[in-house]
């Protein structure tokens, strides 16, 4: 009988320490919730000439509780960026007027928005695009479509980081696109 019950008593401890381990004691609304209130400024300037994409962020966005600002073209984009400091920025690359690769590089020379992450976004995935966006200043590259966990992914990696690293080109490298 004393056998039984050593047995049975290491079962039940097994069987506790594999749900200490394993199992998660908070709703995933729960942890949503500690998440939101982790990070003190949420706000996500889109710029993106796109209504369908905006709208698609922002439905993904704004239910997780971050506060999104949107500019259908670079220029505005700029102005919001510097009116409104956001926490991040989600840039297209190609729009009317000035395009994403000139308005990150132009939000990297300017004081007040150098620090502020961007995230290019482009539904070409070629690699060229990626690689002028970093070299331009972007801090990180996303496909469209882009999935919901690469979204939430990318920002977390980002707001993260509180000293943001800035990939900066050359002055010639700058020219060499744009004048």
């Amino acid at each position: 009988m004393q056998v039984i019950f050593v047995a049975l008593s290491d079962h039940i401890m097994a069987s506790k320490l594999f749900k200490d381990l394993f199992v998660r004691s908070e709703s995933k609304k729960e942890r949503r919730i500690k998440q939101r209130n982790n990070v003190e400024n949420r706000t996500i300037l889109i710029i993106d000439d796109s209504r369908t994409v905006v709208h698609a962020l922002k439905s993904m966005l704004e239910p997780a509780g971050y506060i999104t600002i949107a500019a259908a073209d670079g220029t505005r984009g700029i102005e919001l960026a510097i009116e409104q400091r956001p926490s991040l920025i989600l840039m297209d690359i190609v729009m009317p007027g000035i395009n994403g690769f000139k308005a990150t590089r132009l939000l990297r020379k300017e004081p007040r928005t150098e620090h502020v992450p961007i995230v290019i976004m482009s539904g070409n995935e070629q690699a060229t695009e990626r690689f002028w966006g970093m070299r331009l200043g972007a801090n990180d590259f996303l496909s469209k479509p882009i999935s919901r966990g690469d979204l939430f992914g990318t920002l977390e990696d980002m707001l993260a980081n509180t000293g943001v690293q800035k990939n900066s080109g050359s002055q010639a490298e700058y020219d060499l696109l744009y004048d």
